[in-house]
């Protein structure tokens, strides 16, 4: 059977969750950006196991390959364009979920915290300016990281960061972060279920009018 675009797993789940996130944007509202920074800033903690030890120190060079090699392992296409002392530019031609970033756009804040976050951690500060975003329909991303406070500067500030203790899962979350996000993601369950039921109602609906 042939079909109009190559479906894939990659594709089919970056489908799921920008609509999931969507969903999850409407039902709960400004509260989802904390969900996604929360949820960014534990990945990031777990991805730099992969680059070595959480001990290592990095040079401003190893950040900036880390977090393009990251971002393109999983579907970006992402690449260094200016690296200084005081902050790294990065830019991308594709964002990991494709043109489907655009259905929820606070999927950045992702990013900015998994950048930000590694940044706090191995540099002490980090503030992430979202310049471009494919999400908000720029041709390209380009985020700049800084590792020094500037208050002439945009961006979100992470800085003074606790890493979670050794041998323990960053995932392991605080019982009070599980209690809310747990609170959020019944609202969106609750408001999907509703259209589902809705959806089913209507089916029956144009059923029983074409059985007229």
């Amino acid at each position: 059977m042939s079909t109009k675009t190559g479906l894939t797993g990659s594709v089919f789940l970056s489908k799921l969750i920008t609509q999931y996130a969507f969903i999850h944007e409407k039902t709960v509202g400004k509260t989802a950006d904390e969900y996604i920074r929360q949820i960014g800033l534990r990945t990031g903690e777990w991805i730099e196991d992969f680059y070595g030890n959480r001990e290592d120190d990095w040079s401003v060079n190893k950040y900036a390959d880390v977090i393009v090699d990251l971002k393109n392992s999983i579907g970006g296409e992402f690449f260094i364009s200016s690296i200084t002392p005081e902050y790294v530019i990065v830019k991308a031609d594709r964002c990991p979920f494709g043109e489907m970033v655009k259905d929820a756009p606070h999927l950045c804040n992702m990013t900015s915290s998994v950048f930000g976050g590694m940044a706090s951690r191995k540099f002490g500060y980090g503030k992430v300016d979202l310049k471009k975003r494919i999400a908000l329909g720029d041709l390209g991303c380009e985020v700049v990281i800084y590792f020094k406070p500037n208050e002439g500067v945009n961006g979100d500030v992470y800085e003074n960061l606790l890493r979670t203790p050794e041998n323990v899962d960053p995932f392991q979350w605080e019982n009070e972060t599980i209690v809310l996000l747990n609170e959020e993601l019944r609202k969106s369950d609750e408001l999907v279920i509703k259209l589902l039921d809705e959806l089913e109602s209507l089916k029956k609906h144009v059923d029983m009018e074409e059985m007229k």
